[in-house]
């Protein structure tokens, strides 16, 4: 039987339908086109030309903001780009993180070559071994009204692979000048 597979910018949107004041880190790339896309809002972070550092910056927040949700939105490159995100996250396993991998097996910025979990790796089995136990693999629109729930619960480090699938889709772009989004970041933080 064939695995179904999610498409991206709809489970994206759909995770953050009520996303109850949580702050939100884009990961660099298509993560940052969806999360614009499902709109715009000045508790998120796009964080541009940083690949790699999603998810260290969402542990930032967390740990910075422990009343606060961070949802981080990341890709599958970007990811297996800082494998040791994980075990330095497990670390501190902070309850109010999440971290939403977007696994389409592709480098969809650099041409569509394939990524290390078109060839087997499994990043939820990776997040697991570095100690982070509460990591699943989704590949069903069913699951996503109750990981909506999760990702805002506040109930412990989350770590949520995505499969969706593979292509490009019409890129939505934010603002993309760093010192302009980090202030409106702090701003809105400084309101709430």
């Amino acid at each position: 039987m064939k695995q179904q597979l999610l498409e991206r910018r709809a489970a994206v949107a759909a995770l953050l339908q009520d996303r109850k004041g949580s702050l939100v880190v884009a990961g660099l790339g298509s993560p940052i086109y969806d999360v614009f896309a499902a709109g715009d809002n000045a508790l998120n972070f796009y964080d541009w030309g940083a690949m790699g550092s999603a998810a260290m910056v969402g542990l930032g927040l967390a740990l910075a903001q422990p009343d606060r949700p961070v949802i981080v939105f990341t890709g599958d490159g970007e990811m297996l780009m800082d494998l040791g995100a994980f075990s330095t996250i497990a670390q501190h396993r902070p309850a109010n993180l999440s971290i939403v991998i977007l696994d389409n097996e592709q480098y969809a910025e650099t041409g569509m070559q394939q990524t290390a979990t078109g060839f087997g790796t499994d990043l939820a089995e990776v997040a697991r071994a570095c100690g982070l136990k509460d990591a699943v693999t989704v590949i069903s629109d069913d699951a996503l009204p109750s990981l909506r729930s999760k990702l805002t619960a506040r109930a412990g480090t989350v770590v949520v692979v995505l499969k969706i699938l593979p292509g490009d889709q019409p890129r939505t772009v934010p603002e993309r000048d760093g010192a302009v989004i980090a202030e409106r970041f702090i701003q809105a933080l400084q309101r709430a």
